[in-house]
């Protein structure tokens, strides 16, 4: 069974990345951390919480983190998340609290007190992962590996440059991508073609499920805003790849090569600069992730929400 931690801020793919995880018997949940980003830190906070507890798993500690960057203003995605962070219906009220430790404090403990391989999930902005580096430089020694969902090689979301993630702490993503842990890049190349499509959702809402019914109006939401202003299919669920890939690593292809954070281009704020070619000369520092098997990934999915829709009361 594999250990990870995942640091998120939901977010619709965040949520489906959190239940992904938790449907899946090969994986151990150590802790859900939570940063700003798709909304306020009060809001992606909270939606952690009810997620968790949608699905019953209030026994996962969950530590709330960063309410801001590094060192600029917070970006936030209300036209892609809504106000909540999670729109598109109803989710139940947390039905637990979670611990009073700060996010960077509680990646700190944990992984340094890691007996075995633990591996860190990070699907939003890199702010709390980059304070837990800052703290604690020793805790790249300790770190299996980063599966991150963020940047991409050619495609991008909120400029013409960049992937939301990254953009929003170019500076935090330097730290990370610097830090010499191996890293898993799954960017937007193969999280944009990771869609569940209307049919898809349809199929899903047909299920009636504890879970199933509460997600699909969310999933539908998230589709119509990625359609009106991305012209995508359906709801491209960006977080759950790099959760897929940590249980089917086939699910993406990916290719060894050098990234580096742009933080002070004028266009290019939070640019993930890939060297496919290996022109720079600059060592590899991840796997960037290139292709998708969308059949295998819709299949994941599925099986994920079937199977919390049976474990729920």
């Amino acid at each position: 069974m594999k250990r990870i931690l995942i640091d998120c801020d939901p977010g619709h793919d965040d949520m489906m990345a959190i239940m992904l995880a938790c449907a899946s018997p090969e994986l151990e949940v150590a802790g859900v951390t939570t940063v700003a980003g798709n909304q306020t830190g009060e809001k992606t906070y909270r939606n952690a919480l009810r997620t968790l507890s949608l699905i019953g798993r209030t026994d996962i500690p969950v530590a709330r983190g960063a309410d801001k960057p590094l060192l600029r203003a917070l970006t936030v995605a209300p036209e892609i998340h809504g106000v909540s962070g999670l729109d598109g219906a109803d989710l139940p009220e947390p039905g637990f609290q979670g611990i009073a430790e700060s996010a960077a404090g509680f990646l700190v403990r944990t992984i340094m007190g890691s007996r075995g391989p633990l591996t860190l999930v990070p699907t939003g902005p890199l702010t709390n992962v980059a304070l837990a580096l800052l703290e604690e430089p020793k805790l790249a020694g300790k770190l299996e590996r980063i599966v991150l969902m963020g940047g991409a090689v050619a495609d991008s979301n909120i400029s013409p440059a960049a992937e939301f993630n990254i953009y929003v702490d170019p500076e935090a993503a330097k730290i990370v991508f610097g830090s010499g842990i191996p890293i898993v890049m799954v960017g937007l190349d193969v999280t944009n073609k990771a869609l569940l499509s209307f049919a898809d959702i349809d199929e899903m809402a047909s299920w009636k499920g504890r879970v199933s019914r509460v997600v699909a109006p969310l999933l539908r939401f998230f589709a119509q805003a990625n359609r009106d202003i991305f012209g995508l299919a359906g709801a491209p669920i960006h977080d759950a790849l790099a959760v897929a890939h940590l249980l089917r690593p086939e699910v993406i292809r990916t290719r060894r090569m050098n990234v580096e954070i742009e933080t002070t281009g004028e266009l290019t704020r939070g640019r993930t600069v890939a060297d496919v070619y290996g022109i720079s000369g600059r060592p590899a520092n991840a796997e960037v992730a290139l292709e998708v098997n969308l059949p295998l990934f819709r299949e994941m999915l599925f099986a994920a929400i079937r199977g919390l829709d049976a474990a729920s009361p």
